[in-house]
Protein backbone atom coordinates (compact mmCIF):
# COMPACT_ATOMS: atom_id res chain seq x y z
CA UNK A 1 0.00 0.00 0.00
CA UNK A 2 2.69 2.25 0.99
CA UNK A 3 4.44 1.87 -2.50
CA UNK A 4 1.09 2.57 -4.85
CA UNK A 5 1.37 6.31 -4.95
CA UNK A 6 5.35 5.88 -6.44
CA UNK A 7 4.24 3.08 -8.82
CA UNK A 8 1.14 5.61 -10.01
CA UNK A 9 3.68 8.40 -11.06
CA UNK A 10 6.58 6.20 -12.25
CA UNK A 11 4.41 3.47 -14.07
CA UNK A 12 2.56 6.17 -16.44
CA UNK A 13 6.16 8.04 -16.79
CA UNK A 14 7.48 4.99 -17.92
CA UNK A 15 4.63 4.32 -20.42
CA UNK A 16 5.12 8.54 -21.88
CA UNK A 17 8.97 8.38 -22.02
CA UNK A 18 8.45 5.24 -24.24
CA UNK A 19 6.25 6.60 -26.34
CA UNK A 20 7.59 10.63 -26.60
CA UNK A 21 11.34 11.55 -24.65
CA UNK A 22 10.42 14.91 -22.49
CA UNK A 23 12.57 16.06 -20.23
CA UNK A 24 9.88 17.95 -18.75
CA UNK A 25 8.01 15.14 -18.33
CA UNK A 26 10.59 13.18 -16.29
CA UNK A 27 11.34 16.11 -14.21
CA UNK A 28 7.67 16.42 -12.65
CA UNK A 29 7.69 12.71 -12.62
CA UNK A 30 10.41 13.08 -10.50
CA UNK A 31 9.30 15.82 -8.33
CA UNK A 32 6.30 14.20 -7.76
CA UNK A 33 8.05 11.06 -6.34
CA UNK A 34 10.73 12.75 -4.23
CA UNK A 35 7.52 15.31 -3.47
CA UNK A 36 5.47 12.56 -1.51
CA UNK A 37 8.52 10.60 0.10
CA UNK A 38 9.71 14.15 1.39
CA UNK A 39 5.90 14.89 3.16
CA UNK A 40 4.82 11.60 3.76
CA UNK A 41 7.50 8.52 3.80
CA UNK A 42 10.49 10.74 5.21
CA UNK A 43 8.71 12.70 7.61
CA UNK A 44 5.48 10.85 9.00
CA UNK A 45 5.07 13.25 11.90
CA UNK A 46 4.70 16.32 9.20
CA UNK A 47 1.22 15.12 8.19
CA UNK A 48 -0.17 16.14 11.70
CA UNK A 49 0.38 19.46 10.79
CA UNK A 50 -3.25 20.90 8.57
CA UNK A 51 -1.01 23.81 7.20
CA UNK A 52 1.70 20.75 6.04
CA UNK A 53 -0.95 18.77 4.53
CA UNK A 54 -2.79 21.62 2.69
CA UNK A 55 0.49 22.82 0.94
CA UNK A 56 1.44 18.81 0.07
CA UNK A 57 -1.74 18.86 -1.93
CA UNK A 58 -1.25 22.28 -3.23
CA UNK A 59 2.08 21.52 -4.76
CA UNK A 60 0.98 17.62 -5.39
CA UNK A 61 -2.50 18.87 -7.68
CA UNK A 62 0.09 21.39 -9.27
CA UNK A 63 2.35 18.91 -10.13
CA UNK A 64 -0.55 16.28 -11.37
CA UNK A 65 -1.98 18.87 -13.55
CA UNK A 66 0.79 19.58 -15.48
CA UNK A 67 2.01 15.81 -16.00
CA UNK A 68 -2.05 15.33 -16.97
CA UNK A 69 -1.72 18.41 -19.46
CA UNK A 70 1.29 16.92 -21.06
CA UNK A 71 -0.08 13.24 -21.71
CA UNK A 72 -3.32 12.10 -20.71
CA UNK A 73 -2.21 8.74 -19.63
CA UNK A 74 -1.24 10.58 -15.96
CA UNK A 75 -4.66 10.75 -15.50
CA UNK A 76 -3.99 7.07 -13.28
CA UNK A 77 -1.40 9.53 -11.16
CA UNK A 78 -4.93 10.45 -9.70
CA UNK A 79 -5.74 7.67 -8.26
CA UNK A 80 -2.90 7.49 -5.85
CA UNK A 81 -4.22 11.33 -5.24
CA UNK A 82 -7.45 10.13 -3.73
CA UNK A 83 -5.74 7.25 -1.74
CA UNK A 84 -3.57 10.17 -0.11
CA UNK A 85 -6.71 12.31 0.55
CA UNK A 86 -8.83 9.58 2.30
CA UNK A 87 -5.38 8.90 4.66
CA UNK A 88 -4.38 12.00 5.12
CA UNK A 89 -7.19 14.33 5.56
CA UNK A 90 -10.23 13.89 8.45
CA UNK A 91 -13.93 13.21 7.95
CA UNK A 92 -15.44 15.69 5.01
CA UNK A 93 -12.11 17.00 4.24
CA UNK A 94 -11.30 13.81 2.34
CA UNK A 95 -14.08 14.19 0.35
CA UNK A 96 -13.41 17.71 -0.06
CA UNK A 97 -10.09 16.75 -1.54
CA UNK A 98 -11.39 13.99 -3.43
CA UNK A 99 -13.86 16.87 -5.24
CA UNK A 100 -11.08 19.44 -5.66
CA UNK A 101 -8.95 16.45 -7.01
CA UNK A 102 -11.17 15.07 -9.98
CA UNK A 103 -11.68 19.13 -10.57
CA UNK A 104 -7.92 19.11 -11.43
CA UNK A 105 -7.98 16.41 -13.23
CA UNK A 106 -10.63 17.13 -15.55
CA UNK A 107 -9.82 20.85 -16.10
CA UNK A 108 -6.02 19.61 -16.70
CA UNK A 109 -7.35 17.57 -19.42
CA UNK A 110 -7.40 19.13 -23.79
CA UNK A 111 -11.09 19.57 -24.20
CA UNK A 112 -10.83 18.10 -27.08
CA UNK A 113 -14.07 19.51 -28.38
CA UNK A 114 -15.99 18.53 -25.13
CA UNK A 115 -19.31 21.13 -24.44
CA UNK A 116 -19.17 22.67 -20.98
CA UNK A 117 -22.10 20.09 -19.94
CA UNK A 118 -19.70 17.25 -20.49
CA UNK A 119 -17.13 18.57 -18.63
CA UNK A 120 -19.41 18.91 -15.37
CA UNK A 121 -20.49 15.55 -16.08
CA UNK A 122 -17.64 14.31 -16.04
CA UNK A 123 -16.66 16.13 -13.03
CA UNK A 124 -19.90 14.60 -11.19
CA UNK A 125 -19.37 11.06 -12.55
CA UNK A 126 -15.67 11.05 -10.89
CA UNK A 127 -16.78 12.94 -7.86
CA UNK A 128 -19.39 10.08 -7.00
CA UNK A 129 -17.63 7.25 -8.42
CA UNK A 130 -14.26 8.01 -6.74
CA UNK A 131 -16.50 8.75 -3.34
CA UNK A 132 -17.82 5.71 -3.38
CA UNK A 133 -14.65 3.45 -3.62
CA UNK A 134 -13.58 6.41 -0.82
CA UNK A 135 -16.06 4.99 1.16
CA UNK A 136 -15.40 1.48 0.96
CA UNK A 137 -11.70 1.83 1.59
CA UNK A 138 -12.15 4.09 5.03
CA UNK A 139 -14.88 1.55 5.89
CA UNK A 140 -12.12 -1.46 5.35
CA UNK A 141 -9.57 0.55 6.95
CA UNK A 142 -11.78 1.74 10.18
CA UNK A 143 -12.70 -2.49 10.68
CA UNK A 144 -9.13 -3.45 10.28
CA UNK A 145 -8.43 -1.10 13.23
CA UNK A 146 -11.72 -2.30 15.35
CA UNK A 147 -9.87 -5.66 14.30
CA UNK A 148 -6.77 -4.69 15.61
CA UNK A 149 -7.77 -3.16 18.76
CA UNK A 150 -10.29 -6.00 19.66
CA UNK A 151 -7.40 -8.41 19.30
CA UNK A 152 -4.92 -6.20 21.46
CA UNK A 153 -7.83 -6.27 24.08
CA UNK A 154 -8.90 -10.34 23.67
CA UNK A 155 -4.95 -10.53 24.07
CA UNK A 156 -4.81 -8.19 27.13
CA UNK A 157 -8.21 -10.80 29.03
CA UNK A 158 -5.88 -13.74 28.24
CA UNK A 159 -2.88 -12.65 29.85
CA UNK A 160 -5.14 -11.26 32.70
CA UNK A 161 -7.27 -14.98 33.19
CA UNK A 162 -3.81 -16.48 32.88
CA UNK A 163 -2.50 -14.23 35.94
CA UNK A 164 -5.87 -15.12 37.51
CA UNK A 165 -5.61 -18.56 36.64
CA UNK A 166 -2.01 -18.43 38.60
CA UNK A 167 -2.69 -16.64 41.24
CA UNK A 168 -6.17 -19.01 42.32
CA UNK A 169 -3.48 -22.29 41.45
CA UNK A 170 -0.76 -20.04 44.11
CA UNK A 171 -3.82 -19.75 46.78
CA UNK A 172 -4.65 -23.26 46.33
CA UNK A 173 -1.15 -24.42 47.04
CA UNK A 174 -0.48 -22.03 49.76
CA UNK A 175 -4.21 -23.60 51.51
CA UNK A 176 -2.72 -27.16 51.05
CA UNK A 177 0.66 -26.10 52.10
CA UNK A 178 -1.33 -24.09 55.22
CA UNK A 179 -3.19 -27.20 56.26
CA UNK A 180 0.41 -29.25 56.27
CA UNK A 181 1.89 -26.68 58.21
CA UNK A 182 -0.68 -26.18 60.65
CA UNK A 183 -0.52 -30.30 61.44
CA UNK A 184 3.50 -30.60 61.46
CA UNK A 185 2.98 -27.89 63.79
CA UNK A 186 0.84 -29.39 66.20
CA UNK A 187 3.35 -32.86 65.55
CA UNK A 188 5.84 -30.35 66.88
CA UNK A 189 4.69 -29.04 69.71
CA UNK A 190 3.26 -32.09 71.25
CA UNK A 191 6.22 -34.33 70.94
CA UNK A 192 9.66 -32.67 69.86
CA UNK A 193 8.99 -29.37 71.42
CA UNK A 194 8.18 -30.98 74.81
CA UNK A 195 10.38 -33.61 74.87
CA UNK A 196 13.13 -31.02 74.40
CA UNK A 197 11.98 -29.13 77.16
CA UNK A 198 12.23 -31.81 79.22
CA UNK A 199 15.77 -32.38 78.25
CA UNK A 200 16.44 -28.90 79.39
CA UNK A 201 14.42 -28.96 82.82
CA UNK A 202 16.74 -32.39 83.46
CA UNK A 203 20.20 -30.48 82.60
CA UNK A 204 18.96 -27.67 84.47
CA UNK A 205 18.14 -30.24 87.48
CA UNK A 206 21.69 -32.05 86.93
CA UNK A 207 23.62 -28.38 87.47
CA UNK A 208 27.07 -28.67 87.20
CA UNK A 209 29.22 -31.54 86.87
CA UNK A 210 33.07 -31.58 87.68
CA UNK A 211 35.19 -32.63 84.55
CA UNK A 212 31.63 -32.01 82.19
CA UNK A 213 30.83 -28.48 82.67
CA UNK A 214 32.07 -27.11 79.36
CA UNK A 215 30.80 -30.31 77.66
CA UNK A 216 27.37 -29.61 79.42
CA UNK A 217 26.81 -25.60 78.85
CA UNK A 218 27.61 -26.99 75.28
CA UNK A 219 24.35 -29.24 75.40
CA UNK A 220 21.95 -27.02 76.97
CA UNK A 221 22.98 -24.61 74.55
CA UNK A 222 22.26 -26.98 71.54
CA UNK A 223 19.12 -27.72 73.58
CA UNK A 224 18.18 -24.49 73.72
CA UNK A 225 18.64 -23.50 69.97
CA UNK A 226 16.71 -26.36 69.28
CA UNK A 227 14.03 -25.52 71.43
CA UNK A 228 14.31 -21.80 69.65
CA UNK A 229 13.68 -23.47 66.30
CA UNK A 230 11.18 -25.95 66.87
CA UNK A 231 9.25 -23.02 68.00
CA UNK A 232 9.65 -20.78 65.58
CA UNK A 233 8.39 -23.43 62.92
CA UNK A 234 5.02 -23.82 65.40
CA UNK A 235 4.88 -20.45 64.67
CA UNK A 236 5.86 -20.37 61.21
CA UNK A 237 9.03 -17.86 61.47
CA UNK A 238 11.79 -17.41 59.40
CA UNK A 239 15.02 -19.41 61.18
CA UNK A 240 16.94 -17.66 63.85
CA UNK A 241 19.89 -17.26 61.82
CA UNK A 242 18.30 -15.15 59.05
CA UNK A 243 16.59 -12.92 61.71
CA UNK A 244 19.70 -11.81 63.53
CA UNK A 245 21.53 -11.66 59.77
CA UNK A 246 18.62 -10.44 56.79
CA UNK A 247 21.02 -11.14 54.24
CA UNK A 248 22.18 -15.22 52.94
CA UNK A 249 25.42 -14.78 52.98
CA UNK A 250 26.00 -13.95 56.47
CA UNK A 251 23.58 -16.06 58.10
CA UNK A 252 25.45 -18.71 56.08
CA UNK A 253 28.61 -17.42 58.12
CA UNK A 254 26.90 -17.22 60.91
CA UNK A 255 25.93 -21.48 60.75
CA UNK A 256 29.36 -22.24 59.75
CA UNK A 257 31.04 -20.53 62.37
CA UNK A 258 28.88 -21.91 65.39
CA UNK A 259 28.69 -25.10 63.54
CA UNK A 260 32.41 -25.03 63.08
CA UNK A 261 33.06 -24.14 67.69
CA UNK A 262 30.90 -27.14 68.31
CA UNK A 263 32.30 -29.73 65.34
CA UNK A 264 36.15 -28.29 65.70
CA UNK A 265 35.97 -28.65 62.05
CA UNK A 266 36.76 -25.51 59.94
CA UNK A 267 34.28 -24.31 58.16
CA UNK A 268 34.40 -21.51 55.19
CA UNK A 269 32.13 -19.64 53.59
CA UNK A 270 32.59 -18.06 50.38
CA UNK A 271 30.09 -15.82 47.40
CA UNK A 272 30.13 -15.53 44.01
CA UNK A 273 28.15 -13.40 41.86
CA UNK A 274 26.39 -10.61 42.93
CA UNK A 275 24.82 -11.20 45.49
CA UNK A 276 21.28 -9.62 46.18
CA UNK A 277 17.74 -9.96 48.39
CA UNK A 278 15.74 -13.34 47.18
CA UNK A 279 12.55 -14.30 48.27
CA UNK A 280 11.77 -15.43 51.70
CA UNK A 281 11.33 -19.35 50.79
CA UNK A 282 14.75 -19.50 49.09
CA UNK A 283 16.84 -18.22 51.89
CA UNK A 284 15.05 -20.68 54.05
CA UNK A 285 15.45 -23.36 51.88
CA UNK A 286 19.22 -22.56 51.12
CA UNK A 287 19.72 -22.14 54.71
CA UNK A 288 18.23 -25.46 55.65
CA UNK A 289 20.44 -27.41 53.01
CA UNK A 290 23.04 -25.53 54.74
CA UNK A 291 22.43 -26.42 58.19
CA UNK A 292 21.57 -30.54 57.24
CA UNK A 293 24.95 -30.71 55.08
CA UNK A 294 26.94 -29.34 58.01
CA UNK A 295 25.10 -32.12 60.30
CA UNK A 296 25.87 -34.34 58.14
CA UNK A 297 29.41 -33.77 58.05
CA UNK A 298 29.45 -33.77 61.93
CA UNK A 299 27.52 -37.51 62.12
CA UNK A 300 29.47 -38.83 59.01
CA UNK A 301 32.00 -37.50 57.73
CA UNK A 302 35.02 -37.25 59.39
CA UNK A 303 35.96 -34.25 57.63
CA UNK A 304 39.11 -32.04 58.09
CA UNK A 305 37.57 -29.26 56.45
CA UNK A 306 34.59 -27.73 55.08
CA UNK A 307 33.87 -25.45 52.24
CA UNK A 308 30.10 -23.55 51.56
CA UNK A 309 29.67 -21.55 48.47
CA UNK A 310 27.19 -19.38 47.19
CA UNK A 311 26.96 -18.52 43.69
CA UNK A 312 24.81 -15.90 42.51
CA UNK A 313 23.81 -16.15 38.80
CA UNK A 314 21.40 -14.92 36.29
CA UNK A 315 18.44 -16.59 37.49
CA UNK A 316 19.86 -19.09 39.47
CA UNK A 317 21.04 -19.12 42.99
CA UNK A 318 23.60 -22.23 44.14
CA UNK A 319 24.61 -23.37 47.27
CA UNK A 320 27.76 -25.94 46.79
CA UNK A 321 28.83 -27.67 50.81
CA UNK A 322 31.59 -29.92 50.02
CA UNK A 323 34.26 -31.94 52.74
CA UNK A 324 37.10 -33.91 52.64
CA UNK A 325 35.55 -36.41 54.59
CA UNK A 326 35.16 -40.26 54.61
CA UNK A 327 32.59 -40.05 51.78
CA UNK A 328 29.84 -42.75 50.96
CA UNK A 329 28.52 -45.21 48.17
CA UNK A 330 25.53 -43.15 46.61
CA UNK A 331 22.80 -44.57 44.93
CA UNK A 332 20.50 -42.51 42.81
CA UNK A 333 16.95 -43.01 43.57
CA UNK A 334 17.70 -44.67 46.73
CA UNK A 335 16.54 -43.39 50.27
CA UNK A 336 19.45 -42.40 52.17
CA UNK A 337 19.39 -42.29 55.89
CA UNK A 338 21.50 -39.05 55.98
CA UNK A 339 18.87 -36.35 55.56
CA UNK A 340 19.07 -36.21 51.81
CA UNK A 341 15.10 -36.82 51.40
CA UNK A 342 14.74 -33.95 53.08
CA UNK A 343 16.88 -31.17 51.63
CA UNK A 344 15.96 -32.60 48.40
CA UNK A 345 12.13 -32.37 48.90
CA UNK A 346 12.86 -28.84 49.60
CA UNK A 347 14.36 -27.88 47.16
CA UNK A 348 12.24 -29.80 44.66
CA UNK A 349 9.67 -28.03 46.22
CA UNK A 350 11.16 -24.63 44.75
CA UNK A 351 11.28 -26.33 41.30
CA UNK A 352 15.03 -26.40 41.70
CA UNK A 353 17.48 -29.61 41.76
CA UNK A 354 19.63 -31.35 44.73
CA UNK A 355 23.15 -32.95 42.94
CA UNK A 356 24.95 -35.02 45.24
CA UNK A 357 29.24 -35.90 44.19
CA UNK A 358 30.55 -38.88 46.60
CA UNK A 359 32.31 -41.83 46.88
CA UNK A 360 34.29 -44.00 49.62
CA UNK A 361 37.32 -42.02 50.99
CA UNK A 362 36.84 -39.07 48.15
CA UNK A 363 34.54 -36.55 50.52
CA UNK A 364 31.41 -35.64 49.79
CA UNK A 365 29.67 -32.51 47.59
CA UNK A 366 26.03 -31.45 47.76
CA UNK A 367 24.62 -28.56 45.27
CA UNK A 368 21.62 -27.52 45.50
CA UNK A 369 20.21 -25.21 42.80
CA UNK A 370 17.06 -22.66 42.86
CA UNK A 371 15.54 -20.11 40.98
CA UNK A 372 16.25 -16.57 42.02
CA UNK A 373 13.43 -15.34 42.85
CA UNK A 374 13.63 -11.93 43.69
CA UNK A 375 12.58 -10.45 46.96
CA UNK A 376 9.76 -8.68 46.10
CA UNK A 377 8.20 -11.60 43.97
CA UNK A 378 5.85 -12.42 46.91
CA UNK A 379 2.64 -14.49 46.59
Amino acid sequence: MAALPYLLVLLPALFSLLREWRVEVLALALFAVAWHWLVVTAHPGWVARPWVVAGYFVVLLAVVAALVRADTVFTVTGVGTFLQCFALLPGLWAYAGVAVTVGVLVAARPADGRTPVELLASFVVGVLVTSMAGLVFQTVTEQNERLKQTTARLAALAEENAELQAQLLTQAREAGVLGERQRMAREIHDTIAQGLTAILTQLEALGDVPGAGERLATVRGLARESLSEARRSVRALRPVPLEESPELAAALTGVAERWSRVAGVPAAVSVTGAARPLHPEVEDTLLRVAQEALANVARHARAGRVVLTLSYMDDVVALDVRDDGAGFVHEPGRTSGFGLVGMRQRVTRLAGRLEIETAPGQGTGISATVPAIPAAARS
